[in-house]
């Protein structure tokens, strides 16, 4: 792709064109995105016209902006995702069925802990994740998981901090976070109070596939007053049922 003045590629402006969509922002203008997007007017209405053209934008009747079925169409196409959310299902219905709150898989992604599934009860208590939401590694039970069992490096640069909180109770001593990523490994489950928000536990646990390599977190959350010792057995339950689908071996 050929650079920018700026040395900034196509390809980097269009994924910044992109990026200015969310859960909350599902409609924009191109004025909009142009300045969410940090671009200049003309790049903003030649990018998007682009996007638009290939279907991966469409415009509504107003002429605003939203994403094009042909980028869901074409995320899904042999997404490792997409096979371990198949895979993940029919045992995150389980879990869901006995613990009745928040049902959720994780993966890490660019250093980040990203939702890629998630079952509610209608009346399950709060929960601020979201399907493509992200959060920080260090600061939910999902996180906890994958940084336990992720890279060496990536977990010293996050040790290295800042560590920033969330809520109050989220660890942001690195010597204390050091000590829960040991116990996570060590017990194979992470029980973490308040760390998102002050009313709800999060109940996490690994999933692996091939040699035992851990993949995702499968992880409920709960009302603060809720025990989790049954959920801990469910999710470690389904987390090998997940974890067999997908061809792990015992580790």
């Amino acid at each position: 792709m050929a650079n920018s003045r700026s040395g900034e590629t196509v390809t980097e402006r269009i994924v910044r064109v992109l990026e200015t969509f969310d859960a909350d922002r599902t409609v924009q203008t191109t004025a909009e995105i142009g300045r969410r997007a940090r671009l200049p007017s003309s790049t903003a209405h030649r990018v998007v016209a682009g996007l638009v053209e290939c279907g991966l934008l469409e415009r509504d009747e107003e002429q605003r902006v939203r994403l094009g079925m042909r980028l869901w169409e074409l995320a899904l196409r042999g997404s490792h995702a997409l096979r371990l959310r198949q895979a993940a299902l029919p045992f995150m219905e389980r879990v869901q069925a006995r613990v009745r709150e928040h049902t959720q898989l994780a993966v890490l992604e660019n250093g980040e802990t990203l939702f890629v599934e998630r079952l509610s009860h209608p009346h399950a208590g709060a929960n601020i994740t979201r399907i493509a939401g992200r959060l920080p590694l260090h600061a939910s039970s999902s996180g906890l998981v994958l940084l336990a069992h992720g890279p060496e490096e990536l977990r010293e640069r996050v040790l290295a901090g800042p560590l920033e909180a969330v809520s109050p109770k989220t660890v942001t001593d690195p010597a204390l976070l050091r000590r829960v990523l040991a116990g996570v490994r060590r017990d194979g489950v992470v029980v973490a109070p308040g760390t998102v928000e002050a009313v709800s536990t999060g109940v996490a646990v690994p999933v692996r596939e091939g040699r035992g390599r851990v993949v995702a977190a499968l992880s409920v959350v709960l009302p603060r007053s809720t025990p989790t010792g049954p959920a801990a057995e469910a999710l470690r339950s389904a987390a090998a049922g997940i974890s067999a689908a997908l061809g792990a071996r015992r580790p």
